[in-house]
């Protein structure tokens, strides 16, 4: 039926796109946030990338802002990418420093490309979800307001891209565990269990969601948390309301090494390397903190094109909380059960 399901590609595509599809021969990184691709024919296409509010989080006005640049620049076509940048594609390269302006007076910065930080991304965060243990939105901002000068730099200030995205809790919509740095919402306590609202509950369902086994009948109407097998995800919660987290339990833990890409050593798992640090808004000083140290020590040891991962892998962990300064405790053990599976998860896994 005609508006229904997704459209074609080719409906959605800029023009310049359209009349060069498959004729791309190269393409350079001119400055911060601006590419330049050459076809074929020789037709050269600019596109320049916007950092934009966590989430992409913007008033209709602001929309409406972004959708008149488009028609103004690039033909009435703009898109979004994975992390929530804008991108204006095939834009004149006698109109970028007029754009770019433009997109200043609105309060949208140019760049994020090549060796620079790139945008956070992030889950909704305490504004729609409930199992949230830490607001991501705004621990993006936070990070994002640290970072900022290393996203509009005209100088590459990194040996390689550098990724940050915040998970609010373990089921990691966020993408957290699959970014150079990741900042993670945990619970450090299993969940309460109202024994006496439990009857309201689709009991077989509650203990199947369980990823880890620790949830068992009690009797014929109730249940029981084994709080050595829990790992406080706070799935259950969802599927049952007599169960509930300690909100004063709650907080982020940082990992590091993730990425999602194939390029280098390959994709890989995060690995935590701060388990717990406090939720404290607005600034979540502990939480900037703790990012900006691992980035400094990165932007210092790291070779050029060595993602955080890549560099860990060459120095090792031993040295990764040496130059970091972070202590290593028995809670850097994966003792979750499965933990080997996922260790071996990757398309290419080291023992």
């Amino acid at each position: 039926m005609p508006g229904v399901g997704i459209p074609k590609p080719d409906v959605v595509l800029p023009p310049i796109v359209k009349r060069n599809y498959g004729k791309w021969v190269s393409h350079e990184h001119v400055r911060a946030g601006v590419y330049k691709h050459v076809s074929e024919s020789g037709e050269e296409c600019f596109t320049v990338r916007v950092g934009m509010p966590t989430n992409a989080r913007v008033s209709t006005q602001t929309l409406y802002s972004i959708c008149d640049l488009a028609d103004e620049y690039t033909e009435g076509y703009f898109r979004i990418t994975t992390r929530n940048h804008v991108e204006f594609v095939g834009v004149k390269e006698d109109k970028i420093d007029e754009l770019i302006e433009k997109l200043k007076a609105i309060g949208l910065p140019v760049g994020g490309t090549s060796r620079r930080f790139h945008q956070t991304t992030c889950c909704t965060g305490w504004l729609h979800c409930q199992l949230a243990a830490t607001d991501s939105p705004s621990v993006a901002k936070a990070i994002s307001d640290a970072l900022y000068k290393y996203f509009v730099s005209e100088e590459e200030p990194f040996p390689a891209k550098l990724k940050v995205s915040i998970a609010g809790c373990l089921n990691q919509c966020g993408e957290g565990s699959t970014a150079d740095i990741g900042v993670v919402g945990v619970y450090r306590e299993p969940p309460m269990v109202k024994e006496e609202e439990v009857k309201g509950c689709e009991i077989p369902t509650t203990i199947r969601v369980c990823p880890v086994g620790a949830i068992r009948p009690k009797g014929r109407d109730n249940i029981l948390i084994n709080p050595d097998r829990c790992i406080y995800c706070g799935y259950c919660p969802m599927t049952c309301e007599a169960i509930t987290m300690k909100p004063e339990t709650a907080g982020a833990a940082i990992v590091v090494g993730g990425k999602a890409g194939n390029t280098g050593d390959g994709p890989a798992w995060a690995k935590v390397v701060i388990p717990y640090l406090p939720n404290n808004p607005p600034k979540w000083t502990e939480i900037v903190e703790a990012v900006t140290n691992i980035v400094e020590a990165w932007r210092k040891d790291a070779r050029k094109d060595e993602r955080l991962r890549e560099w860990i892998n060459r120095i090792g962990w031993e040295k990764f909380f040496e130059k970091t300064g972070i202590k290593p405790s028995r809670k850097h053990v994966d003792g979750l059960l499965g933990g080997l599976r996922n260790v071996r998860s990757d398309l290419r896994f080291r023992w």
